[in-house]
């Protein structure tokens, strides 16, 4: 009985709000249907709340398909995915496709939806199928072949990833498409430099450049193909164009620059360099490597001078650490008050997070290319501040 009273009450609330709905409608426009989502989404938040969801799906089952209670429908399917019951929305969606009744012009958003749940609920092959399906609808293509690049990513599918992404790419000037297609056509250039295959890794890695110009990982891709060949000088400077390209990625750049440096090349032949791009670009990992090339070229002392004399205007922790270490071993000792400083500094930028995404605030110790929170590309850079550049 608790039940029955319930489904009467349920099914009289969405009827009045309906039938209320379509007259003051029907003033102002006797042809224009229900399909003001937020406005159907607040009639219905009240039944969500208010009734059990085995009601509601009861009331859903009973409720005629036609041009204005298609919103209905799909609000209600939406409702459960959001609340995990992907059961409950699939068979919505399901029961909404196979109603000789629907409109046809209604088939491709609830197929959409159909496939949403799917993805929710992990059926990964129906999804993509779906989603395939919806690819030349003038509406859903776009929002499916973005679904299909995200699943392929996810799958690290990347050959599937690329080749949505280029159909995608034919009918759109989005310049966040570009860098998406860019950093998984790296993804595939990984593979190849993996796999020692280093003409398709580098062929790869132009057609990446080709595509988006400020793409990072691209460069580092031909760096590492450049050091495999034993062209190290060249591989070298492939990282510090980085610096043209983000100097936000300058950090990375130069870490990679210097080991270059230091296990093929003679690092104190690069101050002139080094300064140029500290007087551009100043940050600490510059600084670290300014201050080696100096000591190398010039002398400790002179590298002591240089680290004093920059971080009394840009503080840091790691440059600190190396001013104390340089300055102990000048000095000919290291105090026990040197040892303490190095010993807390060093935990605190051993501790500490070194990337940050820029988008969601995802942090942590290594670099992802791919925002293991948010999904973006290139979002996840080195974190500035006393404690870190």
């Amino acid at each position: 009985m608790d039940m029955l009273f319930q489904w009467l009450l349920l099914t009289a609330a969405v009827a009045a709000g309906w039938f209320v709905g379509r007259h003051f409608r029907s003033e102002q426009r006797r042809t224009k249907s229900i399909s003001d989502e937020s406005s159907v989404r607040e009639r219905l938040q009240f039944l969500f709340t208010n009734y059990s969801d085995q009601a509601v799906e009861n009331f859903v089952q009973s409720l005629a398909v036609n041009r204005d209670t298609v919103s209905l429908h799909l609000s209600i399917g939406a409702h459960f995915r959001n609340k995990g019951e992907t059961d409950r929305a699939i068979l919505i969606h399901q029961n909404l496709l196979a109603r000789p009744e629907l409109p046809g012009h209604f088939s491709p958003q609830v197929t959409y939806e159909l496939a949403l749940d799917y993805l929710a609920a992990g059926l990964l092959d129906r999804a993509e199928a779906l989603f395939h399906q919806l690819m030349d609808d003038r509406t859903y293509g776009e929002r499916a072949a973005k679904q299909l690049i995200e699943l392929y990513q996810q799958e690290r599918e990347w050959g599937k990833a690329a080749q949505v992404a280029r159909t995608l790419m034919k009918g759109s000037l989005n310049g966040n498409l570009g860098r998406q297609l860019a950093y998984i056509t790296c993804e595939l250039a990984d593979q190849s430099l993996h796999k020692d295959d280093r003409w398709g890794a580098q062929k790869l890695a132009k057609e990446a450049l080709s595509i988006d110009a400020a793409c990072v990982r691209a460069s580092f891709i031909l760096s590492s193909l450049q050091a495999r060949q034993g062209n190290y000088r060249e591989a070298a400077n492939v990282c510090l164009k980085v610096f043209e390209q983000n100097p936000e990625f300058g950090p990375e750049a130069v870490d990679r620059f210097m080991k270059l440096e230091r296990a093929h090349g003679e690092v104190g032949r690069n101050v002139k360099k080094l300064r140029k791009l500290y007087e551009q670009h100043p940050g600490t990992s510059l600084l670290l490597a300014l201050a080696e090339a100096v000591e190398q070229s010039s002398g400790r002392q002179a590298a002591i001078d240089l680290l004093r004399t920059e971080l009394e205007s840009r503080p840091s922790v790691r440059g600190l650490l190396r001013l104390v270490e340089l300055a102990g071993y000048e000095r000919g000792l290291a105090t026990g008050e040197g040892r303490l400083v190095s010993r807390i500094g060093n935990l605190i930028v051993t501790n500490r997070p070194v990337y940050r995404c820029v988008n969601c605030g995802f942090s942590g110790q290594q670099l992802h290319w791919l925002c293991p929170s948010c999904k973006e590309w290139e979002t996840v850079r080195p974190i500035q501040g006393v404690e870190a550049e």
